[in-house]
């Protein structure tokens, strides 16, 4: 089994992710706008050569840590540290041309997100972090979770998987009824660093996987933010489903979700 890392190690594989994150955003930048053939692996879910290959450098970058990688297309290893990589989050944005599309990396250890990189070339933003250790950065400098405390004055996100069922619109819908105004924007990392950068005050998505949010969820949290199930309860990387706000709104945004049933059944 691999040794977990060390505090000491976490600032030196901050850097690693760094860097394998930059080597595939300027990656996918060539295939950016180029409306790229792609494969649908369901109706809605999309896959790109882009996806392969960027998944491909991240893994060869990574791997060199001695760390296990495990991607949302090529599969790969896990231990009790693992790098989980989303090499395209956002495949369909980036298929028809939309800049909300980023590179994931996320180092998760006994469950609990160690570390993060989001980057969205099309964007021009980076984001990283570690909590207790490094803190959480927008393009290298410091960001924090947003200080509204009211939902009726909060901007919040959301996102729906690619088969959709009712109990989706419901959430939206009942959020959308108290809040300034919910977004739909189809990167989950990408919402979630959006809270941690202080954009957001809140975002919730169930029938997520952990290379889709492990890296955001180390963001939001050196960020000052609060992560929970929809319940209420401990972030589960792998239940699929989150709750992830910059605190103040949380246990508001819970009740309004609790009736729904996101919150019931929400994986």
């Amino acid at each position: 089994m691999v040794r977990s890392p060390t505090v000491d190690d976490l600032a030196a594989l901050l850097d690693v992710a760094r860097a394998a994150a930059r080597a595939a955003g300027e990656l996918l930048i060539t295939g950016y706008r180029t409306h790229p053939a792609f494969e649908l692996k369901s109706r809605a879910n999309l896959v790109t050569r882009f996806d392969r290959e960027s998944e491909a450098l991240l893994g060869r970058m990574l791997r060199e840590t001695g760390i296990p990688v495990f991607g949302e297309e090529l599969g790969g290893e896990t231990g009790e540290a693992t790098f989980y990589v989303d090499p395209l989050d956002g495949t369909t944005n980036f298929a028809h041309g939309h800049p909300f599309f980023c590179v994931s990396i996320g180092l998760v250890e006994r469950g609990v997100a160690r570390l993060g990189v989001v980057l969205a070339p099309a964007l021009g933003v980076e984001w990283s972090g570690a909590p207790s250790v490094v803190p959480s950065t927008r393009n290298g400098a410091p960001c924090r979770v947003s200080e509204v405390s009211e939902l009726d004055a909060a901007m919040i996100a959301t996102g729906f998987p690619s088969v959709r069922e009712d109990r989706d619109f419901e959430a939206f819908l009942a959020t959308k009824r108290v809040v300034q105004a919910v977004r739909r924007c189809g990167a989950a990392a990408i919402d979630m660093c959006l809270v941690a950068d202080g954009t957001y005050e809140a975002y919730f998505e169930r029938k997520l996987n952990p290379w889709d949010f492990a890296g955001a969820a180390a963001i939001v949290a050196g960020a000052g933010g609060r992560l929970s199930s929809p319940s209420g309860g401990p972030v589960d990387l792998f239940s699929g489903a989150l709750v992830a706000s910059n605190g103040l709104v949380h246990d508001a945004l819970l009740r309004v979700l609790a009736p729904t049933d996101f919150a019931t059944t929400a994986v």
